[in-house]
């Protein structure tokens, strides 16, 4: 599970609610492929210490995810 590693119980639930944000803004381009949406969630995870608020942390995973990271 991607978010297992975070053990900072609101960087965890910044990581929840970003990737259903995150998901919604990309899902008309990929459909409802769960496999897209777990690469999306380990993108979210990697950015979730680096990024301060939530809204910075769903553009940024977006942009990762578009650009096939």
């Amino acid at each position: 599970m991607p978010f297992s590693s975070l053990s900072d119980p609101l960087n965890l639930a910044r990581a929840c609610a970003a990737l259903d944000a995150a998901w919604e803004a990309v899902r008309a381009e990929v459909g409802d492929d769960e496999q897209e949406r777990i690469r999306l969630s380990y993108i979210i995870a990697s950015l979730v210490a680096v990024s301060c608020e939530e809204t910075e942390l769903v553009e940024r995973a977006v942009g990762k995810f578009r650009d096939g990271a």
